[in-house]
C-alpha cells in the first residue's frame, strides 16, 4: 500500500461527518471553504447553515444588500471574506449567467478565491486533480518529509503544492484533499499529535528524529500593532444615536461603529478626552454628563493588532436628524466589540 492509498484508507475510517461533505454543489462548497478560512469548524458550522438558509441560491446572495451579508457574517472576523463573497456572487450571477466556473484557471480569477479555495472547489466538485495547501497540509507534510522551508516564506507554497501534487490521487482528488486536511486537523495536530498508532509514523522524519515540536518552521511573526480606541456613544433627547461606517482600508471595512477617536495612549479621564485634537464639536453636550462606561479598557485581539477600547457615554439635548434608534442600530453589521457593548449597555438602558 503506497502513501496515498494509506491516507485514503485512514480517511475512510476516520473522517468526520459534515453537512458540506454531502454535496458537490459548487456554490455550497465555495461558501463552506470561505467560511472555514481562519475559522474553527465548530464556529463556522452555524454560519454556514445560516448563510444557506438566508441565501439558498447563488442568485439570492448576489441580489442581497451588502449590509445583510455583513450582518450574517458578524462575529466571524476577516470581513473582507464576506465582501469578496458578495462581489463574486454578483459577478457570477450578472456576468456569467449564474453558471459557476468549472475550471481551476477560471476559479482562481474570482475575487477572494485563491489557490486553496480554487483547488478545493475544482477537486471536490469537478474531480480536477489540483492539490490544496493549507495550515494542516503544511504541518503534516513538513513533519513527515522533514521539510525545513519556513511555511510563511515566499518559496513555501510552491514547494508544498508540488509535493502534494506528486501525491494526489488523480481518480479521487476531492477525497484526497479532504483526507490531507482532515489528517492534519485531527491526527497530526499542532499540539500533542497522535503519533502512537499513526499509520505514517514509521517513516515520519519529525517523529523519528524527535522534532515534532519543531516542524513546521516559521519565520518570526509580524510585529503586533497596539491601538487605543475611544468610542463616543452620542445620543440625543429622543435616545437616537450617531453612527458611522468604516470606509477606509484596514480592519472592519464597511462595518458600522459609534464615532471613534483613536489615541496614542490610553484616555481614562474626561479632560483628556475633550482636549484631544480630534474630539468632535458636539452641540448640546454638557461635559458634566459625560460618563466613562468602562474604567478598565476592553482588550480585543486581532491577527496582527491589539486594541484597547473605552466607551464614552455622551448624552445631549439635541435632536439628531441622522440619529438611529436602538432597533435601527441592531440591524446594522458591527464589529464584535461594538455588538458586545450594545448587548450590555442597551439591556440596562431599556
Amino acid at each position: 500500500m503506497n502513501w496515498t492509498e494509506k491516507l485514503l484508507l485512514w480517511y475512510s475510517e476516520n473522517k468526520r461527518s459534515f453537512i458540506w461533505r454531502t454535496t458537490k454543489e459548487p456554490y455550497h462548497i465555495w461558501i463552506s471553504e470561505v467560511i472555514l478560512q481562519q475559522t474553527r469548524t465548530s464556529q463556522g458550522l452555524p454560519y454556514y447553515k445560516n448563510f444557506l438558509k438566508s441565501f439558498p441560491l447563488l442568485s439570492d446572495l448576489a441580489t442581497a444588500d451588502e449590509n445583510e451579508v455583513l450582518k450574517l457574517w458578524q462575529g466571524l472576523g476577516y470581513y473582507s471574506r464576506a465582501r469578496n463573497l458578495h462581489a463574486t456572487a454578483k459577478y457570477i450571477h450578472f456576468k456569467c449567467g449564474g453558471i459557476f466556473p468549472s475550471s481551476f484557471d477560471d476559479l482562481i480569477k474570482l475575487k477572494g478565491v485563491g489557490d486553496y479555495t480554487a483547488s478545493a472547489i475544482a477537486s471536490i466538485c469537478y474531480d480536477i486533480p489540483e492539490a490544496v495547501v493549507d495550515g494542516n497540509v503544511y504541518r503534516f507534510l513538513a513533519r513527515y518529509f522533514g521539510i525545513d522551508t519556513p511555511i510563511n516564506s515566499g518559496p513555501a507554497h510552491k514547494l508544498f503544492k508540488s509535493k502534494a501534487m506528486d501525491l494526489i490521487d488523480k481518480q479521487k482528488p476531492g477525497d484526497f484533499n479532504q483526507a490531507l486536511m482532515e489528517f492534519g486537523s485531527i491526527q497530526c495536530t499542532p499540539q500533542n499529535p497522535s503519533c502512537q498508532g499513526c499509520p505514517f509514523s514509521i517513516k515520519c522524519v519529525a517523529f523519528n528524529q524527535d522534532k515534532i515540536a519543531i516542524f513546521p518552521y516559521k519565520i518570526k511573526k509580524t510585529k503586533i500593532k497596539k491601538r487605543h480606541f475611544n468610542f463616543l456613544v452620542i445620543s440625543d433627547k429622543k435616545n437616537r444615536y450617531l453612527i458611522e461606517q468604516r470606509t477606509q482600508k484596514g480592519i472592519w471595512k464597511q462595518l458600522y461603529q459609534f464615532p471613534l477617536l483613536e489615541s496614542d495612549e490610553e484616555i481614562n479621564n474626561i479632560n483628556s478626552l475633550i482636549n484631544h485634537d480630534d474630539f468632535p464639536s458636539i452641540q448640546g453636550l454638557s461635559e458634566s454628563e459625560i460618563i466613562l462606561w468602562n474604567s478598565e479598557p476592553i482588550l480585543h485581539k486581532l491577527s496582527h493588532q491589539i486594541l484597547w477600547a473605552h466607551f464614552w457615554i455622551l448624552p445631549t439635548n439635541e435632536s439628531f436628524k441622522e440619529g438611529l434608534s436602538l432597533k435601527q442600530l441592531e440591524s446594522l453589521p458591527v464589529p464584535v466589540i461594538i455588538q458586545n457593548f450594545m448587548k450590555i449597555f442597551f439591556s440596562f438602558a431599556s
